[in-house]
């Protein structure tokens, strides 16, 4: 979950950032301010167990976050040394997947096991 609390302030960071290093650029600004509360967002949301695997959406983002600076044409450095540094940690802090204490779901298959809650008070139940 750490490592998820870090994309979630680095996603803060981004959205700020604009303001505080001084960003001048729309273009620059309104990249930060699409892609930082979508990074937050999917840090947030992974941080319980049974949403963890969305930490693995942050991936494509902070590789955007990586291409943006050509893509997008930035001009400051500091900016492109922002996206850059903020892209590759991301996707690379959306890779740990954290302690798993539970299962949870099992989908169809879990009404169909031999096993389960289900299939034992069918089996006890007699069928008129």
């Amino acid at each position: 979950m750490w490592a998820q609390v870090i994309n979630a302030l680095l996603g803060l960071w981004l959205m700020v950032s604009p303001a505080i290093l001084g960003f001048e650029d729309k273009t620059i600004s309104n990249n930060a301010h699409i892609v930082g509360p979508i990074i937050t967002s999917f840090a947030v949301i992974s941080w319980w167990e049974a949403t963890r695997v969305l930490r693995l959406y942050n991936v494509p983002l902070g590789l955007w976050l990586l291409l943006a600076p050509w893509v997008l044409g930035y001009e400051p450095t500091t900016a492109i040394l922002n996206d850059m540094v903020i892209g590759a940690a991301v996707a690379s802090l959306s890779f740990v997947k954290g302690k798993v204490e539970g299962s949870y779901g099992g989908g169809w298959s879990a009404i169909w096991r031999k096993d389960s809650l289900h299939a034992t008070e069918a089996r006890r139940t007699p069928r008129v």
